[in-house]
């Protein structure tokens, strides 16, 4: 479904110059949900980014499909592909409603039945018709990333590129929110590619990763290997050893 092949993504702001990413490659099979882990600053979210045009690539090829993407991205990739944030407090605007937030993508990419659409994709992430007309601070933070997710199927694409979905949301909404994601992949046949510093999430979503440092990939690894503790690198040996959080010195 979808192939990032020697990926780089470099930045340059006056005389400095930064390397984001650096010879990054990975396949993601149809239908598979695969992860992209590391600390802040690895160049996790700059992959995705990457990927649906929001950052510039200095080297690779990205296609989908067997086919290379052009830049900038078309229409049609868009159709195709969506992205969910990771902050729902900043992906919404303001002072639309959620009505006219699920609304413009219809217009944009022509979409007919659309009062329809916005009323299934409502239903479809577990709102209801009553959250149509309402702004987002009305919203609470999970109700928010839900909005999100609707604008994102709203399309009907194939493939979800999701940066951090829950890591702003509290804990107790967190678990809703990725068996939201989990269902909707299994109804329609979706393929994730998800990003996020937490294993545990990753190990629950993802059938496989790679997990990132300092903008490259430094191991690849599957859902078993990883429950495992099958790492190969010391970097992703501290990164379990840290997700396993601490206990207390004894007294």
């Amino acid at each position: 479904m979808l192939s990032v092949e020697g990926l780089g993504v470099t930045f340059r702001r006056g005389g400095d110059t930064v390397r984001a990413v650096r010879d990054v490659s990975f396949t993601v099979d149809r239908g598979e949900s695969f992860g992209i882990v590391g600390e802040s600053g690895s160049g996790k979210s700059t992959v995705l980014r990457a990927i649906c045009g929001l950052s510039p690539t200095s080297a690779g090829v990205i296609a989908m499909g067997g086919q290379t993407l052009s830049a900038p991205r078309s229409a049609a990739f868009y159709r195709q592909v969506q992205m969910v944030f990771q902050d729902p407090y900043a992906s919404l605007h303001p002072r639309h409603t959620v009505d006219r937030v699920l609304s413009e993508p219809l217009a944009i990419h022509g979409f007919d039945r659309r009062e329809d659409r916005i009323e299934q994709a409502l239903a479809d992430v577990g709102l209801g018709e009553g959250f149509r007309f309402r702004y987002p601070h009305q919203l609470s933070g999970g109700q928010r990333q839900r909005v999100a997710i609707a604008r994102a199927l709203i399309l009907e694409p194939r493939v979800l590129l999701l940066d951090e979905p829950t890591s702003a949301l509290d804990a107790s909404i967190q678990a809703e929110v990725l068996n939201l994601l989990d269902r909707l992949r299994a109804e329609r046949g979706l393929t994730y590619l998800m990003v996020s510093h937490d294993l545990a999430v990753v190990s629950h979503m993802c059938e496989r990763l790679i997990v990132m440092q300092h903008g490259r990939a430094v191991e690849q690894l599957s859902r078993d290997a990883l429950a495992a503790h099958r790492a190969e690198t010391d970097y992703t040996r501290s990164l379990l050893a840290a997700s396993e959080g601490y206990s207390p010195a004894p007294v």
